[in-house]
């Protein structure tokens, strides 16, 4: 597993600032679970990532969104699987 921590520089009220995601490398890079924080410091746990999409997207690598391929207002860094595990519980 791969565990990504995403930035999003927006000003959109209801979507969140940011992304916690746990990818699997070994299954074509498809997100197990992901956590959606925030700017309230709310925060989303969801534990299946695909249930509601028409198609599944592959989520891309910490250097991929860092190369601005997908916009400028994503950052992103590679964090542990014990710092994912601490938001998701918390």
């Amino acid at each position: 597993m791969e565990y990504i921590k995403l930035f999003w520089n927006h000003n959109l009220p209801e979507e969140p600032t940011v992304i916690l995601y746990e990818v699997n490398i070994e299954n074509e890079r498809l997100a197990e679970r992901s956590i959606d924080i925030f700017r309230n410091g709310k925060t989303q746990n969801v534990s299946d990532f695909y249930a509601n999409v028409v198609e599944a997207l592959l989520i891309p690598t910490v250097k991929t969104f860092n190369e601005k391929m997908y916009g400028d207002e994503f950052t992103a860094c590679a964090i542990t699987k014990e710092e994912f595990e601490k938001v998701w519980e918390a």
